[in-house]
């Protein structure tokens, strides 16, 4: 009977090992045409960063113009989904931040009447939040045996732009496929390899989190400084205090303190709140911004943001 017992038990196991890994959270992709791919086909336009002439891609322009890169998308993007990883679609996010620009165009400080500065690419992540951003370049070679295509597949974090898997080939030579069924074809003999470095990443922000970065700084009005104490204690000293009950594992990094700055990086945050929502670095500052606004700080604090891994709190008035 205790034989027949251990048994059972052994099954149950085994059943709710494999629903478990069954159930394990594949991160959501994005995938988009390079900027060297961009540039050679001057799909590339400007844009005014806090006073910086910054080139950057056109997505847009890419996706009305070129009549290959929605197939290769598309064809790229098949190959993840078999793989069970969750895709956003670039080009209809895109269209949704376009409805928005005419608002955001009209959106100002309440101070200085500064504009919002954000780069495209910003935009585009924070509208889709995506968690992995992989972006694709081809080349089409003619050879005595027929076409052929070169590739670079390449993914980055999207909150911090680390690139965490790469992969690079070429196609058999024919002349019969267009070049999107080239490319998924060259693609797929190492696609195996690319998705289980995506999936190692990602079961690393799964268990010791999202790496952001966080920076607190001051107003020159204000009468208060980090190195203030409050009840015995300097704000440097709550800062890393409730860093360390908020982050996961208590991990981070204070790179830098001083009187008027404190910069931290790894910083490592939970992927999801209580709602299975993913959490972002300002969804994660906003608890540090409510809990400067309380006693016995009562502080007023700006959130600022840049993409969605790095978020600025600014002490003393908004």
């Amino acid at each position: 009977m205790k034989f027949k017992n251990l048994i059972l038990i052994l099954i149950g196991f085994v059943f709710s090992t494999t629903s478990l890994l069954g159930q394990a959270k594949k991160p959501t992709l994005m995938i988009l045409p390079s900027d060297n791919w961009c540039e050679q086909r001057y799909f590339m336009t400007e844009f005014d960063n806090q006073g910086t002439k910054q080139k950057v891609p056109n997505y847009k322009q890419a996706f009305q113009e070129d009549t290959e890169i929605g197939q290769v998308i598309s064809k790229i993007g098949s190959l993840m989904i078999d793989r069970g990883f969750p895709l956003k679609d670039a080009e209809q996010e895109l269209k949704a931040i376009e409805a928005r620009n005419a608002e955001d165009n009209m959106t100002t400080s309440n101070t200085s009447a500064s504009a919002i500065s954000e780069s495209p690419l910003d935009k585009l992540k924070n509208k889709a939040k995506a968690d992995i951003i992989i972006q694709i370049w081809w080349k089409v070679n003619k050879t005595e045996q027929g076409k052929s295509v070169s590739f670079i597949l390449e993914a980055f974090d999207a909150y911090t732009s680390k690139r965490i898997a790469s992969s690079t080939g070429n196609g058999t030579p024919n002349n019969t496929d267009i070049v999107p069924v080239l490319l998924q074809n060259a693609i797929l003999a190492n696609i195996d390899p690319f998705a289980a470095q995506l999936q190692s990443h990602f079961d690393d922000m799964f268990n010791n989190g999202r790496e952001i970065l966080l920076t607190v700084k001051k107003w020159n009005s204000w009468d208060k400084n980090m190195e203030t104490e409050i009840d015995g204690k300097e704000i440097t000293d709550y800062v890393n205090e409730w860093l360390q009950k908020n982050t996961v594992k208590g991990r981070f990094n204070m790179s830098d303190a001083t009187e008027n700055i404190i910069r931290c990086d790894q910083v490592r945050i939970p992927l999801y709140d209580a709602n299975n929502n993913a959490i972002d670095a300002r969804q994660f500052a906003k608890g540090l911004q409510k809990y400067f606004k309380v006693a016995p700080f009562n502080f007023e604090v700006k959130l600022m943001t840049r993409g969605l891994g790095e978020a600025i709190l600014v002490l003393g008035e908004k």
